[in-house]
Order: structure tokens, then C-alpha cells, then sequence
């Protein structure tokens, strides 16, 4: 299946800020849903051998982030692009308003401890780009400290590069009247009235000054080491497919081998 990934990429070194609304959010890449049913098997099966050779190796890591608008579809996508990997090897943090504790030191701290050990793959929900997100949007810090934190951001993934953490950023990308949909959906339906914030109201509120945000935070942070890419989060199942082929991309390159062994196989004997 023809599917040029690298098209959905924040090219690194983007001048200017990424303007989210010269991006679909409906996007299927000219594609058949049950052909993409079929490709997804196969990516899923794909991830499954590239994660137990990650594992077996213990020597690398790999870090997804998912950001995205309420509503974007973070926790859907997380849940069927990782649904065939052994559980053992994903750790899946999801990132609120920092505690007491996590105020009480710099804000990459709590970021810091829930990286993935080696041999893991690490999946954040939301992520350190909070940051540079609702920290600006809601005036949460000075502009001249949030502004410094683009190039600490910058600086901390690079490092986890060198130490053998490969990073990749997803943004999935709503409009929106779809968020609408998906909050009035939450209204009406009892077994998800729970994921309904009235708060949500007021940062619908900021959407536009989010999408700004968001627009600088890509292209002042895709980089050769962390890669964003902007995912169409509206047609779910090419949503998934495009997370699941980058996924997959990324661990192919990293090259992965089964450990050696110190003995010969072949002069072994059970009894």
C-alpha cells in the first residue's frame, strides 16, 4: 500500500511556526478502509517481533508522545495501535497537572522519571509539552520562561537520543466542530459522561490560541532526533494505520538484534 508517510512530518528546521489549519484533520490518504483494516494486521504483527526484539536487546528504548484538543482521540488511538504488544514491555503514562511534589522541582522532573527503561517502549498522554501548551495559553509561567523551554525541550531529547531513547511525537489533529461532536457524544452517553469536564468548556474556549501554541511548538521542535508529525485525527482507522506505519518504521531503523549467546546451541541437551 503506497503511503508516503513522511508527507504527515514537521520537517525540521521549519521557518516560521506550522499553521495546524493548512492541515485536514478528515484525511484517509485516498485509501479503503478495509484495505487499511488489512495493512493494520500486519503493522500490529510487525510491532509485536520489533518490540520482543527491542526487549531482548535491552539496550535502546523508544518514546511515543500523543498530544491533541480534548476530544482528539489520544486514549482511542493509544488503545488499537498497541493493543498486540506484549504488555510487558509498554509503559503507558499519562501526565494531569503536576502534584505538590512535581512543583517542588523543575518542570522536566516528573518527565525525567516516567522515561522508558531499556528494552521498553514508553507511551506518554500528554507529555513535557504541556509546558508549552496550557503553561502559555493560561499564562501558567512568564513568557520568559516558557519561552527558554522550547530549546530545554530540544536539548533533553537529544540527549535522550545519545543514550539510546528514540523519540517520536504524534499530534493528532481535530477541528472544531468535531471536538463539538465528540463533547456532545459525552453528554449523551451515560457510560461516558465521566470523560466530561465542564472545564472543558473553557479551554474550547482558548482554541484558538491553542492551535497557535501547538503551530509553534511543532516547528520549533521537530527535529532529526524527535520527529512531530500531524496525524488526521478524524477518520480513526487511517489515524491508526499512519501511527502504526511510523511505529514501525522507526523501530525497523533502529536495527534491533537478538542478543548473542555464549554457548552452542546445537551441544545442548535436555534431559
Amino acid at each position: 500500500m503506497k503511503l508516503d508517510i513522511d508527507s504527515y512530518r514537521v520537517k525540521p528546521g521549519k521557518k516560521g511556526k506550522v499553521d495546524l489549519a493548512e492541515f485536514r484533520t478528515d484525511d484517509d490518504g485516498g485509501l479503503q478502509e478495509a484495505d487499511a483494516a488489512e495493512e493494520v494486521a500486519g503493522l500490529r504483527t510487525q510491532l509485536f517481533h520489533l518490540q520482543e526484539r527491542l526487549y531482548a536487546e535491552g539496550s535502546r528504548s523508544l518514546l511515543a508522545v500523543f498530544q491533541a484538543m480534548d476530544g482528539g482521540g489520544k486514549d482511542s488511538t493509544i488503545r488499537n495501535v498497541f493493543t498486540a504488544i506484549n504488555p510487558e514491555g509498554v509503559r503507558v503514562e499519562s501526565f494531569k497537572a503536576p502534584n505538590d511534589e512535581a512543583r517542588a522541582h523543575d518542570y522536566l522532573w516528573r518527565v525525567h522519571r516516567a522515561l522508558p527503561p531499556r528494552g521498553f517502549i514508553g507511551v506518554f498522554n500528554r507529555s513535557h509539552y504541556e509546558d508549552v501548551l496550557i503553561a502559555r495559553v493560561k499564562g501558567l509561567a512568564p513568557r520568559h520562561r516558557w519561552e527558554k523551554r522550547y530549546d530545554h525541550i530540544n536539548d533533553f531529547e537529544r540527549m535522550l537520543r545519545d543514550e539510546g531513547t528514540h523519540v517520536v511525537k504524534f499530534f493528532i489533529h481535530i477541528s472544531k466542530e468535531y471536538q463539538k461532536r465528540r463533547l456532545l457524544k459525552r453528554l449523551a452517553s451515560p457510560q461516558k459522561l465521566w470523560k466530561f469536564n465542564p472545564a472543558d468548556l473553557v479551554e474550547r474556549e482558548r482554541w484558538d490560541k491553542y492551535q497557535k501554541a501547538y503551530g509553534v511548538a511543532l516547528s520549533r521542535c521537530s527535529t532529526g532526533d524527535a520527529p512531530w508529525y500531524v496525524i488526521p485525527g478524524e477518520t480513526r482507522w487511517f489515524r491508526d494505520l499512519l501511527v502504526s506505519r511510523v511505529l514501525v518504521e522507526t523501530l525497523t531503523a533502529m536495527k534491533l538484534e537478538y542478543p548473542r549467546v555464549s554457548f552452542d546451541p546445537r551441544k545442548i541437551k535436555v534431559v
